[in-house]
């Protein structure tokens, strides 16, 4: 088996964070890999819990998120001694952007936290679950506990 080349991390910063992007540091340092990362900003409707229905972002919300996105994904990156021309935001689908990230740049491993959601939760798709189903690449899903 060859050695990974190019590793891409993929992170939504909502918890347990710093354990995927610890993994994914040390596999990177193991193979001598280039370590890149990547976060994306859903832009698909989200739910009101109250009304059970779709609201869209506003604009205005959909440029805090990335801002907000924008300096976390700087904070890390400056963490992991990534350089900024290895770092992306995107917008849109989580799972298709982060695909079509390493597809453009040559990614043979994908490292994503994954909930391990079951039933409805995982019919209804999870980002990991997207990537290790659609990715020409090897995923490494990161187990993430309950806190």
């Amino acid at each position: 088996m060859n050695s990974y080349k190019h590793i891409l991390l993929a992170v939504d910063f909502f918890d347990q964070q710093t354990l995927v992007a610890e993994r994914a540091k040390d596999l990177a340092e193991r193979y001598g890999a280039k370590l890149s990362a990547i976060h994306v900003v859903d832009t698909l409707p989200i739910a009101d819990p109250a009304n059970d229905v779709l609201v869209p972002f506003e604009m205005d919300l959909s440029q805090e998120f990335i801002a907000l996105g924008r300096k976390k994904l700087a904070d890390l990156a400056s963490t992991l001694a990534i350089p900024e021309a290895q770092t992306w935001l995107e917008t849109g689908s989580p799972k298709q952007e982060i695909i079509r990230i390493a597809e453009e740049n040559a990614v043979d491993l994908i490292v994503v936290g994954s909930h391990g959601r079951h039933g409805l939760a995982l019919l209804l798709g999870s980002t990991a679950n997207g990537v290790l189903h659609h990715a020409s690449c090897d995923v490494l899903a990161v187990r993430l506990h309950k806190p």
